[in-house]
């Protein structure tokens, strides 16, 4: 073996140690760095029972409805608007005396419609012709108030003033009495879920040991119940005794939904 040779094969040898001991050394860092990492934590499995507390409360409503209107007819529309105008600037005007606000009142509605009368022989119906008679002009008033007491009267005003139409007269709790009601309801729907949640395990050894998740799920009032309703009627009729309305208590419910956490006893 020449020297030539020999000098060749020692750089080869040299080489390959050189890389050898690189490739030693990233495996090392890589496994020291792996092993610096944090172990991923599996959190331990939590005991958990869902239970829904309700609360009732018997309410008394504070806010009445009022929805009337004027209907009029005539040859033509602007006849029939005149008319209309005229007895309901009269029926709010007798409404508005009795101490209602201008913002407790408001147009609900407000229509014109042509007035056909069908003719001709029957049968056959392909002979039948409507004829334009005239036109009938609605406009609806709805009142909503605090004013309790006035339901009776505002009725009773407005129809000697021209209103011939009562469609309903309905109760609710104004925005203020029915957000209280349902903080109070919160409260108590909470505690007769925790009630249920503690019966219910007493018997298999456990307790409540926290919360992870209230839910306030629903809050329940029935809608504005008609308590009143009149078909038209004439103006023209007095009224001599005041109309008697009668308000009636209401059911509010609400609920929660509450996530319990739970350990042995």
């Amino acid at each position: 073996m020449t020297n030539k040779t020999t000098i060749i094969l020692a750089a080869l040898a040299a080489i390959a140690i050189v890389s050898t001991t690189v490739f030693a050394d990233m495996q090392t860092s890589s496994n020291k760095a792996y092993a610096q990492q944090a172990p991923y934590y599996f959190p331990p499995q939590q005991n958990t029972t869902s239970v829904t507390g309700t609360a009732t409360a018997s309410v008394s409503p504070d806010l009445v409805m009022i929805q009337l209107g004027v209907d009029t007819q005539a040859k033509t529309a602007q006849e029939a608007m005149s008319e209309n105008a005229q007895a309901m600037n009269a029926t709010i005007t007798a409404i508005q005396n009795l101490g209602i606000a201008s913002n407790e009142t408001g147009t609900n509605g407000f229509t014109i419609d042509p007035v056909y009368n069908q003719t001709g022989p029957y049968p056959p119906y392909n002979e039948y012709k409507n004829e334009l008679v005239g036109y009938k002009v609605s406009n609806t008033l709805l009142i909503k108030t605090t004013k309790m007491s006035l339901a009776g009267k505002i009725l009773d005003v407005a129809v000697g003033a021209g209103a011939n139409r009562v469609d309903s007269v309905s109760f609710s709790l104004s925005p203020a009495k029915q957000q209280s009601v349902q903080n109070g309801l919160i409260a108590q729907a909470v505690l007769d879920a925790q009630s249920k949640a503690e019966k219910a395990l007493a018997p298999l050894g456990q307790k409540i040991i926290g919360v992870k998740m209230v839910n306030l799920s629903g809050f329940d009032m029935p809608s504005p119940v008609p308590e009143y309703r009149m078909a038209a009627m004439s103006a023209a009729v007095p009224m001599m005794a005041q109309t008697p309305i009668l308000t009636s208590n209401q059911d509010i419910t609400t609920t929660v939904d509450v996530i319990f956490l739970i350990g042995a006893q």
